[in-house]
C-alpha cells in the first residue's frame, strides 16, 4: 500500500485533531500532514509546528484553498474532525469516498444542517434519549448523510445534561476515531 497523508480539517481548538496527530506520529503506513483551520487558531498552528506538520487557517476558506491546500501536502485522505463548514460538492468529487467524518451523535438521528457540538447534544437531551454516541462517516454531498463507517453508544442516565453528554460523547470520540481511520484508511474500507 502506498504511504497515505491526512488532512485534518478543523474549526475549534481541536482536541480532535491533537489526539489523531499523536495516534499517528511514526506510523508506518499514514500520517497527519495537514492541519487546515477555517479559524485563527494560534495554539494549533505551534502544536502543528512543532510536529511539524503544515498548517493553515483563514475564516474565508473556498474551494481553491482547500484545493490548493491538499494538493500541496500531496493529500490522499480529508478527516473532518469538528470542522463545521459545508464541504464543497467539487472537493467532494476531487476526493470520492476519501472524505471521513465524526458525527456527536448517531446517526441518522440528530444530523444535517445546523446540526453540530452543543446543537446535538441539547437535542438529545431534550428528547430524553436513553443513549447517545458518534458516527464516523463518509462525507457526500449531503449534511450527515454519507455511507456509516462505525458507530458507538453510550448510556445516558437521567437526568440528562447536554454539558454530561458532551464529555461521554467526547471521551468515545478521543477513544474511537483515530482507531477506525486507521482501519478505513490501512485497509481501505470504501466502497
Amino acid at each position: 500500500m502506498k504511504f497515505q497523508r491526512i488532512a485534518l480539517f478543523i474549526s475549534g481548538k481541536g482536541s480532535n485533531a491533537r489526539n489523531i496527530m499523536k495516534y499517528f506520529r511514526n506510523h508506518e503506513e499514514l500520517a497527519v500532514s495537514l492541519v487546515l483551520s477555517s479559524a485563527e487558531n494560534p495554539e494549533m498552528k505551534a502544536h502543528c509546528n512543532e510536529q511539524e506538520i503544515a498548517f493553515e487557517s483563514s475564516s474565508t476558506l473556498d474551494l481553491d484553498t482547500y484545493l490548493r491546500s491538499c494538493r500541496a501536502q500531496d493529500i490522499d485522505w480529508i478527516v473532518l474532525a469538528g470542522f463545521l463548514k459545508k464541504i464543497p460538492s467539487a472537493l467532494v468529487e476531487t476526493y470520492p469516498n476519501r472524505i471521513i467524518n465524526i458525527h456527536p451523535a448517531l446517526l441518522p438521528s440528530f444530523g444535517g444542517k445546523g446540526m453540530y457540538g452543543a446543537h446535538v447534544h441539547n437535542a438529545v437531551a431534550a428528547t430524553r434519549m436513553h443513549f447517545s454516541g458518534i458516527t464516523i462517516h463518509l462525507v457526500n454531498e449531503e449534511f450527515d448523510k454519507g455511507k456509516m463507517l462505525a458507530q458507538f453508544a453510550v448510556a445516558l442516565k437521567a437526568p440528562l445534561d447536554a454539558q454530561v453528554i458532551e464529555q461521554q460523547v467526547r471521551d468515545l470520540e478521543i477513544k474511537h476515531f483515530p482507531k477506525v481511520l486507521e482501519e478505513v484508511i490501512c485497509h481501505e474500507f470504501t466502497e
